[in-house]
């Protein structure tokens, strides 16, 4: 099969494509190679990519219209794995366009390019972050995302109904993924662990917001890219069963679902801190912070949906997970220094 995987060269793309083409798919991935964060480092997840004899690779910027008119004109891909995105919750504090540009006007190129070019079904990426000040826990993806606290998570609820909309007036079925708190190898380094290892290892303190009292429901990404890959071979369907007199926001009379994709064991941050810290045999230095604008409290995921429907649930342990990462770390930058990071992510 012939799959279009938009951020390819992300985090999250990267795994995702590897177990793609080790099944044998044909992947063209699409990634316009930014530098919110080292650019060297998406090359370098994108030069394994490009190993394999099934993998094409099209720079692009997903707000490009026309390319991407283009594009999916020329290919006529079956499937399609939308994971491009903006990332990250306090960036949008600070460059909001970049998220409009991004994941509104790029996610709407990727609706436009499946509705006109018969796409068998649509896959794209949400987060948990959605779930803004809901405190009610687990977080169900058949209870109301009205309140989110940052620019991030509102431009990807507004992707959720995007995509609603075009499952209602053109039948294109689609699946959207809520992820929460993805870390491991390759990982992005705005993001918590990937921050902390670096200056645990330099001697430098490390920011630890809400005084340590976070909760997030850390999922390995390996979990979340065997739950992508299982998601997009299942294609979406109407629900017969859904009334619109008390309707579910997880489906629909159109062929349309949404998931979480979580670990569903929520982890204090503290503990996080303290496993990575085994890890690396090395004790951190905290400098203890208040929450910061932007972030909720805690996260936790049921993943009922996703067990029933998809036949998966995500279980890679953080201390199995951590491991892999700092092995991964301490490989990867043996013989080159870490580029400067802009903000920390939990995610």
């Amino acid at each position: 099969m012939k799959i279009l995987l938009t951020g390819a060269a992300g985090f999250i793309g990267f795994h995702t494509a590897r177990k793609l083409l080790a099944r044998g798919d044909e992947v063209l991935g699409l990634d316009n190679l930014n530098d919110y964060y080292d650019p060297n480092l998406k090359r370098a997840r994108l030069s394994i990519l490009e190993r394999e004899p099934k993998f094409r690779f099209v720079k692009m910027d997903l707000a490009d219209r026309g390319g991407m008119k283009a594009l999916f004109s020329r290919e006529k891909f079956p499937r399609v794995i939308h994971l491009a995105a903006q990332a990250g919750v306090r960036y949008s504090l600070e460059n909001p366009q970049a998220y409009i540009d991004s994941n509104v006007t790029g996610t709407l190129n990727v609706l436009e390019g499946c509705r006109h070019n018969g796409v068998q079904h649509l896959v794209f990426a949400s987060t948990s972050s959605v779930y803004g000040l809901n405190t009610h826990m687990p977080f169900s993806v058949h209870r109301g995302v009205d309140h989110p606290v940052s620019l991030y998570a509102s431009t990807k609820r507004a992707n959720e109904l995007m995509a609603h909309n075009y499952a209602e007036l053109f039948k294109l079925p689609v699946t959207g993924l809520r992820f929460f708190t993805v870390y491991g190898p390759w990982g992005r380094p705005d993001m918590a662990l990937f921050l902390f290892t670096k200056n645990i290892l330099e001697g430098k303190p490390i920011d630890v917001f809400n005084h340590g009292h976070h909760k997030r429901d850390f999922t390995y990404v390996e979990d979340i890219a065997e739950g992508v890959v299982r998601a997009c071979d299942r294609i979406a369907a109407a629900d017969p069963a859904w009334n619109a007199a008390q309707p579910d926001p997880a489906t629909s009379k159109a062929p349309f679902r949404l998931y979480n994709i979580g670990n569903s064991a929520p982890v204090d941050l503290i503990r996080y801190i303290e496993v990575l810290e085994d890890c690396l045999g090395k004790k951190a230095v905290k400098n203890m912070l208040p929450m910061q604008p932007g972030d909720v409290a805690d996260t936790y995921a049921d993943v009922d949906d996703l067990v029933r429907d998809v036949g998966y649930r995500p279980a890679t342990s953080v201390e199995a997970g951590i491991r892999r990462f700092v092995e991964w770390y301490l490989e990867y930058y043996k013989n080159q220094a870490p580029q400067p990071t802009r903000v920390t992510n939990l995610g």
